[in-house]
């Protein structure tokens, strides 16, 4: 059994960066591709970045490409998402995910094992 647990969430103006953290325990992260979805009300949950399993690919939604960042440390398990040039349309529950397939994928169905989630707000 895995357990994903998100951090780093908040409120910040437009413009602002955060770093988002998803620590796992359980099972080594390295097992997999790791991703980062995001959830905004009223819509459906979308895909934002995903990870390789050893780090050498990732892949983003094109409305974050160019402003943020996803990168994995297996030895402390953990996988980040660094959000820089933060706009209103980013706010959302961020959720961090683990799939037990290789490369990058960009389907919520291929991820097994996800977190409760951190709240994202932007706003000025």
């Amino acid at each position: 059994q895995v357990q994903l647990v998100e951090s780093g969430g908040g409120l910040e103006q437009p413009g602002d960066s955060l770093r988002l953290s998803c620590a796992a325990s359980g099972r080594a992260l390295s097992v997999g591709a790791m991703g980062w979805f995001r959830q905004a009300p009223g819509k459906a949950r979308e895909f934002v970045a995903a990870i390789s399993r050893y780090g050498r690919i990732t892949t983003y939604a094109d409305p974050v490409k160019g402003r943020f960042t996803i990168s994995r440390d297996n030895v402390k398990n953990t996988v980040y998402l660094q959000m820089n040039s933060l706009k209103p349309e980013d706010t959302a529950v961020y959720y961090c995910a683990r799939s037990g397939l290789s490369g990058v994928p960009t389907n919520s169905d291929d991820y097994t094992y996800w977190g409760q989630g951190t709240q994202v707000t932007v706003s000025s």
